[in-house]
């Protein structure tokens, strides 16, 4: 099964299982949680809704750097809140890990969970390339039919609902450097660990590839 670190950590670190692969290896800088609230909220709280990004934002800009690491281990691994060793919060968020039944070491920073910026732009940024990928997999899966079932129903969601005017509001806000705020609202396209190429600009190619559906 899928779940998030640091319980695959935790499970090696325990002798009951083993991490197969981290989802970085099956998709780089992949898109997981999501932030979201209701649209009538954000209209009565608008100074709320940015005074909650900012908080976010400066949140992810912390965790990502290394020194800040040991910390935030002992912080996520009291009682509060994960309630675990702190060795196996610290080895988490360093990106050292057991993969594999043999439980070979790796320590790879990219590995392990990246909370601000990468090689694929910056990681909270809601780019509609991302948000748009969700909706399609709704379109596979037939999640919500009679909803989403056309690539121009997605799209006009996504539209809706992405509010890169907020993000960059609250960027701006915690001075976060012109240069380091995203000026496109896609990331390109984007390649899987099986070779499957998810390309924003064509979504109905990307369905199409897709052998597994409903």
């Amino acid at each position: 099964m899928s779940v998030n670190q640091p319980w695959p950590s935790r499970i090696t670190a325990d002798n009951i299982g083993y991490l197969a692969a981290t989802t970085a290896q099956i998709w780089k800088v992949h898109p997981e949680e999501y932030l979201a609230v209701r649209s009538d909220w954000v209209d009565k709280y608008p100074k709320a809704a940015v005074a909650l990004l900012k908080g976010l934002i400066e949140a992810q800009m912390w965790l990502d750097k290394p020194e800040n690491k040991d910390e935030a281990a002992k912080i996520l691994s009291s009682r509060k809140w994960y309630n675990m060793p702190l060795p196996v919060l610290q080895k988490a968020l360093k990106g050292q890990y057991k993969i594999g039944a043999r439980g070979t070491p790796e320590t790879d920073p990219k590995l392990g969970p990246l909370y601000w910026s990468s090689d694929r732009g910056v990681i909270s940024y809601p780019y509609k390339s991302l948000t748009l990928w969700f909706l399609l997999e709704s379109m596979r899966w037939k999640f919500f039919p009679g909803t989403v079932d056309t690539i121009e129903q997605a799209r006009a969601i996504n539209d809706k609902v992405t509010r890169e005017d907020l993000w960059k509001q609250a960027a701006k806000a915690v001075g976060v450097p012109a240069k380091d705020i995203p000026s496109g609202s896609s990331r390109g396209k984007e390649t899987f660990f099986d070779g499957i190429v998810y390309d924003p600009e064509n979504p109905q190619a990307y369905l199409d590839s897709l052998k597994i559906k409903k």
